[in-house]
């Protein structure tokens, strides 16, 4: 039995002898011979994605691609609607407890790449028969892009630059929508944004710039208000502690009284989702009426600015909390 490895290619035959090798295969029908999409049997909600560019059916052209960082377009059948009972399951794909396999070819004969596995990004909120999705290449390597990919861009991965000086940080009010929700038409067809949550979990460089900005951002502004005793009193408590006092910085509002403040950078938009570990969570219950979290989005790698929002309370009660793994002992 053939080994699923990265890049490698493989026939239906040989995906099926993977997935399902304990049903016939026959070539050219059934849903391992035919279906561009194929639920893995005995196995809730796990599926292989075989996509082939420029594929046609009943008149229906597909427009599928990856972009530089990885986001793939996707049609599901020209047939299905938002009503659909497969669509509603990706919708809903959660890619910690459930696997989308995705095998991919550009001429309509010969094997298929595999790209590994997908993450459910969002989907045209606008459109259906066939809807349309983004995902993200879990496995996906902007060091070793290969031809199906569009041309990368050299910007997209310069690196965080720690020697610039700090920009401007803006404040809005604008907040997180549900990505089950989905998108408008237009903003699916302009947005290709990567999962930057999955990307940038453990960049520590574009961290330390999302709290220096929190950082100016509250001591202009205390000393903006008459209260430069109180900016004087600021500290930078991840700097100063280390990582695991739950917040990052120790500021003041105007009366004096205290905020723990926890800052969450992305480049990505305001809807990336981000990480929060154990102890941070437990701290922003334990201290909700003076817990904040500045949520740092959009940052610009030229410029080292960025727009923000603040949430204060108790995280748990407006984020949902999916967890992505477990410390086990015997009971």
């Amino acid at each position: 039995m053939k080994k699923l490895i990265l890049k490698n290619f493989y026939s239906r035959e040989d995906v099926h002898s993977i997935f399902s090798p304990e049903t016939n295969f026959t070539l050219s029908t059934g849903s391992w011979g035919l279906h561009g999409i194929v639920k893995i049997p005995q196995v809730e909600n796990d599926f292989v994605f075989f996509v082939t560019y420029g594929q046609s059916q009943g008149g229906h052209e597909f427009d599928e691609g990856i972009s530089e960082n990885g986001v793939l377009s996707w049609q599901s059948q020209p047939r299905q609607g938002f009503s659909n009972k497969t669509i509603q399951t990706l919708i809903n794909h959660d890619e910690t407890t459930n696997n989308i396999y995705l095998f991919l070819r550009e001429e309509k004969k010969g094997d298929y790449e595999y790209l590994g596995k997908l993450k459910y990004l969002t989907h045209d909120k606008d459109r259906q028969n066939p809807v349309y999705f983004q995902w993200q290449l879990i496995d996906f390597d902007e060091d070793n892009t290969n031809k199906i990919s569009e041309k990368k861009s050299i910007d997209d991965n310069k690196e965080i630059n720690e020697e610039s000086p700090l920009g401007s940080l803006e404040e809005v009010k604008e907040m997180p929508t549900s990505k089950k929700i989905g998108i408008s038409k237009d903003n699916f067809r302009t947005n290709k944004s990567p999962d930057y949550a999955l990307k940038e979990s453990k960049n520590t460089k574009l961290g330390k710039i999302g709290e220096e900005l929190v950082l100016n951002h509250e001591k202009n502004f205390l000393i903006s208000i008459g209260r430069e005793d109180l900016s004087e009193r600021i500290v930078h408590t991840s700097v100063v502690e280390g990582d695991g006092a739950g917040y990052d910085i120790k500021s003041f509002n105007e009366d004096g009284s205290v905020k723990y403040i926890e800052v969450k950078t992305t480049r990505g938009n305001v809807n990336t989702d981000f990480y929060m570990s154990p102890r941070e969570l437990r701290f922003s219950e334990l201290y909700k009426n003076s817990f904040y979290l500045y949520r740092v989005f959009s940052l610009d790698k030229k410029t080292n600015s960025g727009k923000f929002f603040v949430f204060k309370g108790d995280v748990g009660e407006s984020f949902n909390m999916i967890p992505t793994g477990f410390r086990l002992s015997k009971k």
